[in-house]
């Protein structure tokens, strides 16, 4: 059977983001095409489905590292902030994002949340991951 550590990354978001879609637990808010992503960055997002993909992202990443904290999560899309002369420093992805995809990915069974430890994937999660990695190998 294929898993998430068979298939390229890049595809596997993809084909997830695409599902995540059907999902009505995993909506978008009304301020996600005003917001930027973490305190590094200038602009928001260029795609008009950036929340798809960065769920499908996370959800990859706690099936991979999991479980993660909130905390752990947003460094894990931390960027160097551009301070003009002055050396760049790393600075986390925004949190509001985070905590919020998660607790829409908790929703619809797809993590858990253990107390002291952060978010783990769910035996539902797996299995649909497991899937889009196997419709992705299959279009390969």
């Amino acid at each position: 059977m294929t898993t998430v550590y068979d298939v390229l990354a890049e595809k596997l978001i993809e084909q997830t983001a695409d599902e995540l879609k059907t999902y009505e637990d995993i909506v978008p808010p009304t301020w996600a095409p005003f917001v930027k992503t973490g305190v590094a960055k200038e602009l928001p997002p260029d795609r008009p489905d950036w929340w798809y993909v960065r769920a499908a992202s996370m959800l990859r990443k706690v099936y991979l590292k999991g479980p993660l904290g909130t905390r752990r999560i947003k460094n894990e899309y931390s960027q160097k902030k551009n301070r003009g002369a002055k050396a760049e420093h790393p600075r986390p992805g925004s949190g509001s994002i985070t905590r919020k995809i998660l607790q829409q990915l908790e929703n619809a069974k797809l993590v858990k949340n253990i107390p002291g430890k952060g978010r783990q994937i769910t035996s539902f999660g797996m299995s649909f991951l497991d899937k889009q990695a196997y419709i992705v190998e299959q279009n390969r």
